[in-house]
Order: C-alpha cells, then structure tokens, then sequence
C-alpha cells in the first residue's frame, strides 16, 4: 500500500491540462468510489481508533498519526450506507479538505487511475436530491462514484456561513444590488454556501454545474453582444469539476477577446503549493480554498469596491 501513493508529488503537471488521478476505493460491497489524488496525503492501514463520546455516529474516533490527532469518518456509513465492521482489515485514507485533515474509513483501497475531465460526467438524471455523488465515470465497464465530500463534511461537522461583522459596510451593500457573480462548483452544498454568502453582501447570483455550463453561459452572452466582465462582477470557479476543470475554463476565458477581462477567482478544496502557480499559468487574478466565508467575502467586496472606482 506504501507504494500507490509514492509518486503523489509529481503528478502536479496534470493539473490545467483537464486531467486528473482517482484514488480508487471500496466500501461495503463491490461498488468502485474515487477521490482525487490531490486530495490524499496518506493511505494506511486503520490505526487504533479512540472513541469520543457525543460525536456524530459517522465519526467511528480519532487516531493519532504522524503526531497529530486526527477524525476517522465511516464513508460508508456518512452516505447512508451500513458502517465499515471489520476495522483491523480496513483502511483509511488521510485526506485534506478546506485546509482541514481528516481521515476516511474504508474497506479496501485498489489503485490510481489517470482521466481525463470530460470522462468525468455529472451524476445521472433520476438519482434525486439526496444522494452523495458529485460525479461518475466508467472504467473497465465498471461505473466509479465520486462522493461530494463537501455534502459529508456539511452533515458530519456544519461550516458556519455567517459573514463577521464590519466587512460588509452599507456602502457596499447599496452598491452591491447592482451586481452579479456567477459561480461554477459542482458540488451542491458547495453552490449553495457560496450563494448564500453573497446573498448576504447583497449581489445577484447566476449558479453553474461546471466548466462547461459556465463557458457556454459566457459564450451566449458574448454572442448576444453583451461584455461578460461587464455583465458580471466576477467568476467564482472550483478547480475540480466534471466535463471541464477550472483551470481549463479559466484559459478558455482568457482566450478569447470577448471575455478575456472577466475577474476570475478560483476557489477550491484542493490543498498545495502548485495552485498558487497555476493560478498565475492559466491566467486567473485570484485563489482562495474553500469554504471560509469571511475570506470569501473580503475577495467580493474587495472586487466591488474597485469596480467602483472605474
């Protein structure tokens, strides 16, 4: 198991090329899952798990590793399935999400897989509202789900949305009902926090799906005569998305001259050093990891401020 992550640090070069690795993992039955490998520090073999009393039932304990203590989630039991039983043969994949490090409890972890964002497809039509996937593929006619981590993490330990007071100045406000902000994430609890904080600054929101969705929502406007970066304020765009990743819709924006001037923030749960660059290789004027709504709101009122000023 030592070696599937061995290589982890040198897979960065596929990020903006609408490439990605999954992690390939099972759970209870024979249902392939798949996490990005940029999400993964560690996969090992489940330590000793210390029981907390009063948390979630999905939070089977803390572990401490590498010094540090860490929460086990059940994956299986978060996305509404029986929990994992037989812990000694199980894994646990430590992951960073949001600039937080927790561990997933699965059954078995299989191999990395490399991909290409437009095989990665949203979740099929008829799954409904509750379901946790973000997005499916198929490999060796097998289908991989991909949980939206973001909808387990929300119901295991709720993010607060509420903006601190003093960032948001009436002034602001009184400026901010003439905006509009489109926002791109695939996941829907990503979506919907994001919204709602700027719903509380004040601006109009358009919400997209992906990449794709985004930048044939940009191309319409462009071919209806109307300037994007004057119709929006700004573009708010996870990086990892099915069909089109952030990185990719951001160069496909600055390619053409129709909308090359849209402010593009990119706003992601993956952590490393190599967003930072890639914001800057593909042309984006800004990065902020995931979910912090002060921070969040700082960037937009920052953004409407200066718009005020042209």
């Amino acid at each position: 198991m030592a070696g599937v992550l061995d290589s982890v640090n040198q897979r960065t070069q596929l990020v903006g090329q609408n490439r990605l690795e999954l992690l390939l993992f099972r759970l209870n039955g024979n249902q392939l899952y798949g996490i990005n490998v940029f999400k993964v520090k560690e996969v090992l073999q489940c330590p000793r798990l210390t029981i907390m009393p009063k948390s979630n039932p999905v939070v089977r304990g803390v572990a401490n590793i590498r010094g540090g203590t860490l929460p086990i989630l059940d994956l299986a039991m978060a996305t509404g399935k029986s929990g994992i039983h037989d812990l000694q043969n199980s894994f646990v994949i430590i992951t960073e999400y949001n600039t937080k490090v927790i561990g997933f409890l699965v059954r078995s972890v299989e191999r990395i897989v490399n991909m290409n964002w437009e095989e990665i497809l949203p979740p099929p039509k008829g799954t409904g509202r509750d379901h946790y996937l973000t997005a499916v593929t198929h490999l060796d006619n097998q289908l991989v789900e991909i949980i939206d981590v973001e909808k387990v993490l929300a119901e295991v330990s709720p993010v607060s949305e509420k903006i601190s007071d003093g960032i948001v100045k009436e002034e602001i406000k009184s400026k901010a009902v003439a905006s509009r902000v489109l926002i791109v994430d695939d996941s829907s609890v990503a979506r919907k926090q994001v919204s709602r904080c700027l719903q509380n600054i004040g601006v109009e929101v358009v919400a997209l799906e992906d990449g794709r969705q985004a930048l044939d929502y940009l191309k319409r406007l462009a071919d209806e005569g109307k300037r994007p970066a004057q119709e929006l304020l700004m573009m708010i765009s996870d990086i990892e998305m099915p069909e089109m990743d952030g990185y990719t819709l951001t160069a496909e924006v600055r390619q053409d001259s129709r909308m090359q001037d849209m402010h593009i923030l990119l706003h992601t749960s993956l952590s490393g050093v190599f967003n930072q660059a890639m914001v800057k290789r593909v042309g984006a004027n800004d990065f902020l990891a995931k979910f912090q709504p002060d921070d969040l709101a700082s960037r937009v009122v920052e953004r409407i401020g200066s718009a005020g000023t042209k």
